[in-house]
């Protein structure tokens, strides 16, 4: 599959601090990727950072959801992909980002928070075709956060030995998938793994020191006391 590689993007105008992966300045906005375990709420982290650091948040599962009318040139093969349980074939996924990117690139954007993709190693190497990452944020959960988690789903379902077999399937499909992902940004030392845990306000400044961000959230903070 042909893919055009996009420029690099560029820093337009200076509105908030940029910074690379150790915190030192850069010439544009990040362009980092969020991965992980289901249930790590990763949108609303990557919403968080996305207002922080003044990029746009990318989610691959709003792009998909608003090809979802029948006025997409997309939505036959969207619709079939969902309609069978399957996962939306690359090629329509990567048309996707691709838009989007080059939208981006040609209206200001000079970064990007992505989430929900990629999910395979394939669509890893992919990515790196079409645009550079800096960082790839992988967020892992505890074994009890995990356990909370199937727990509920039995709470909705009403039977543990059902959601105990499907979350087990799950996690051996996902930590196949997961491991080479991570192997892949790990040898480009671009990986940075992030454990969640305890409350979400403390797992928030837990990240902001991971990525050396509490100057810049702490400025955040002051402008707002001030405006």
């Amino acid at each position: 599959m042909a893919i055009a590689r996009l420029p690099k993007l560029r820093l337009a105008t200076a509105t908030a601090p940029k910074i690379d992966v150790d915190g030192s300045a850069t010439d544009r906005g990040v362009q980092w990727v969020l991965i992980g375990e289901p249930g790590v709420k990763r949108h609303a982290y990557a919403e968080r950072l996305s207002k922080l650091l003044e990029v746009p948040h990318i989610s691959m599962g709003t792009l998909v959801r608003q090809e979802l009318n029948p006025h997409s040139s997309l939505y036959k093969q969207i619709a079939n992909a969902v309609n069978e349980g399957k996962l939306v074939p690359e090629d329509v996924i990567f048309a996707l980002l691709s838009k989007r990117l080059e939208e981006g690139y040609y209206g200001g954007e000079n970064g990007f928070i992505l989430d929900g993709i990629p999910r395979t190693r394939i669509q890893a190497e992919i990515l790196d075709q079409i645009t550079d990452i800096d960082l790839v944020v992988n967020f892992k959960r505890t074994e009890e956060q995990m356990l909370k988690s199937s727990e509920s789903e039995v709470l909705h379902i009403g039977s543990s030995k059902d959601v105990g077999t499907s979350w087990k399937k799950n996690v051996h499909v996902y930590s196949e998938q997961a491991k080479s992902v991570e192997d892949y940004y790990s040898k480009q030392k671009k990986l940075l793994n992030f454990q969640v845990s305890g409350a979400p306000a403390d797992a928030w400044q837990g990240l902001l020191a991971a990525l050396h961000l509490q100057h810049i959230n702490a400025l955040a903070s002051s402008q707002k006391l001030t405006a």
